[in-house]
């Protein structure tokens, strides 16, 4: 199935490309990420190891792009149920981050992303979809922090920027 998402062109509108050549490009492009928090800890998850590019490495709770004419919270709604099987209500919109980074095979991710939060106890039971998720884990902002410091290979390039460039969003 080709997915097109919405990438800005040069005369600056919002136009349908398809995914894989946005990254191809390195276009600048709309995402969502999500971070669900229980107290002081992230739910933050390992990528699954077939996924086209940054394969097991771990990052935020959720993040994807919305689809042509999906609104951002709709999505942010949609990828959590695809990704971890959770049927949230709604989250909260935090506010927007733009990065631009090399995620590895020649594709490069270069976001205007919508971060969103949504709050939920640590009890919750989360199953993963093995097509998109391998793992989850719930830590601290040391703990995620203490580990990219020691291992930054670990963690895909956008959770690092977000962790080390936009922690004030992050813990809002």
């Amino acid at each position: 199935m080709t997915v097109y998402i919405p990438a800005w062109g040069q005369d600056g509108t919002l136009t349908p490309v398809e995914k894989l050549r946005v990254h191809q490009l390195g276009l600048r492009h709309k995402a969502v990420s999500v971070f669900v928090t229980s107290g002081d800890r992230i739910l933050i998850q390992q990528r699954a190891f077939d996924k086209y590019h940054t394969p097991g490495l771990w990052a935020n709770t959720c993040c994807t792009h919305p689809n042509w004419q999906e609104a951002d919270d709709i999505c942010a709604l949609r990828r959590l149920r695809d990704e971890l099987n959770l049927d949230l209500r709604s989250v909260t919109y935090a506010g927007e981050i733009e990065y631009r980074a090399e995620v590895g095979n020649g594709l490069i991710e270069h976001e205007v992303v919508a971060v969103f939060h949504a709050n939920l106890p640590q009890s919750v039971e989360i199953t993963p979809n093995p097509h998109e998720v391998h793992a989850t884990q719930w830590l601290s902002i040391d703990e995620i922090l203490r580990q990219m410091d020691a291992a930054p290979e670990k963690f895909t390039p956008w959770f690092r920027i977000y962790m080390t460039q936009h922690l004030d969003m992050i813990l809002a």
